[in-house]
């Protein structure tokens, strides 16, 4: 899957042989918790989480999850087998998700796994008082570019200076906000240091208040934010564009 060319299978022979090469490799009997991660808009999501449902039934796969899908895709998925987490960025500078997305899976009972939730990095300084390694993705991150990085530096030192105010880091403070929108709410902040693990652990000392909540959000607004959360390549195949085909019925 290059940066450039993002390739989606979503056919039940695929996902059926990406799981079970997937055991192999783990020496594992089962997984937990199997994602479909991005949605093949060629393949009717029932077919797709038909082959899943077998493989639940199987014992191979625990439960199932779907990551940057449509609320229709969610819907049609979730009659064919309970779906029990949906997997979206979320974060503070990235909410498109909160207007449709999450009230649809507290309807139908799914958890929610927010992914960067720090912003790819950002909330925790990257690229503003950290540098960004040579063969990182976010040198070509629209966010992280040069006119845009200036731009959103206002909004990560005033985030700071909340920050400030609760006794907490930038990052714990934005990982702490994420936390407190429900108990349905997994967020999965990704680290190579330890440093940096034991802090985002830290974020679950971080007490807000409603009015804090709301103070937090109001410094960011979608339209403050410069550049899109992901490359284009990505953002085509985003939960925005990934409806599936109708299921054709078969006749008697």
């Amino acid at each position: 899957m290059g940066l450039n060319n993002v390739e989606i299978n979503g056919t039940p022979e695929y996902v059926r042989s990406c799981c079970e090469d997937s055991l192999k490799r783990l020496g594992l009997d089962y997984i937990d918790l199997y994602y479909q991660h991005r949605i093949d808009t060629t393949v009717p999501i029932e077919e797709t989480i038909g082959e899943l449902k077998k493989l639940v039934e199987e014992g191979k796969v625990k439960y199932i999850g779907l990551s940057e899908a449509s609320a229709d895709t969610i819907r049609r998925a979730h009659a064919v087998h309970p779906i029990t987490a949906v997997q979206m960025e979320w974060s503070l500078w990235t909410r498109e998700i909160e207007e449709e997305i999450v009230p649809l899976c507290r309807e139908l009972g799914i958890g929610i796994v927010p992914y960067s939730p720090l912003g790819q990095g950002f909330f925790g300084g990257k690229a503003l008082i950290e540098s960004v390694p040579a063969n990182s993705f976010l040198n070509i991150h629209p966010r992280f570019q040069a006119e845009s990085l200036e731009q959103n530096k206002t909004i990560y030192f005033q985030i700071g200076k909340l920050a400030e105010k609760h006794g907490c880091s930038p990052a714990q403070l934005a990982l702490g906000w994420i936390l407190h929108q429900g108990d349905d709410v997994a967020p999965i902040p990704g680290t190579t240091k330890i440093k940096n693990l034991d802090a985002n652990i830290g974020s679950f000392r971080v007490k807000l208040t409603k009015e804090d909540l709301k103070e937090i959000s109001d410094v960011i607004t979608i339209n403050e934010v410069a550049g899109h959360r992901t490359t284009d390549a990505f953002i085509h195949c985003s939960w925005k564009f990934a409806n599936t085909p109708e299921k054709e019925s078969k006749l008697a």
